[in-house]
């Protein structure tokens, strides 16, 4: 956790509106890309991101400190307002702005995919076309770059499945960019 986070938490379960204030603007920025890359509509990722941190402010205190940092519980709470809002809109997922500065090359898998800037509008194309579960796993990892542990806690999956679902994810990635080996 980050150096204060704990006690700020601490407040916020309290009930201290000014204490998850300070969480909501630490968060808000990469929750709202998160939604965005979900959605690709910026009206739409600001009502989901408000909606995301209302619920959280609403049930913060049934939080449990668990190791994990606070964006884990987070990044869950966006993934399922994510989840609902595709359920009543019913339309395909949809990735138009990832910009090339966000996308992680620390993966050699990823590397390989990744090996210049002109790939990114390839690539956007072809995490549209991944399942829902693959495209988390590949922002959360690659372009959020949360630890295996964090997108675990995240995805409420196991770290095992995590990289299962990573390792396909890539496969896929790779045999939509005809990269295949």
């Amino acid at each position: 956790m980050l150096d204060g986070e704990k006690q700020l938490i601490e407040r916020a379960i309290r009930g201290e509106a000014s204490a998850f204030g300070l969480l909501y603007d630490r968060y808000q920025t990469q929750i709202y890309r998160f939604i965005y890359l979900k959605v690709s509509h910026r009206e739409e990722a600001e009502d989901l991101t408000h909606q995301v941190f209302l619920k959280s402010w609403q049930t913060i205190s049934g939080y449990k400190f668990q190791g994990l940092p606070f964006s884990s519980w987070l990044y869950r709470i966006a993934r399922n307002q994510v989840i609902d809002y595709y359920r009543t809109k019913k339309n395909n997922l949809n990735i138009e702005e990832i910009s090339e500065s966000k996308i992680d090359d620390s993966s050699i898998e990823v590397i390989e995919i990744l090996d210049d800037n002109s790939n990114v509008k390839k690539i956007k194309e072809a995490i549209k076309q991944l399942n829902p579960g693959h495209q988390d796993v590949i922002i959360l990892r690659f372009i959020e770059e949360l630890s295996l542990k964090e997108t675990a806690s995240a995805l409420k999956k196991s770290e095992m499945a995590v990289k299962l679902l990573q390792h396909r994810a890539i496969k896929n990635l790779k045999k939509i960019l005809g990269n295949n080996e």
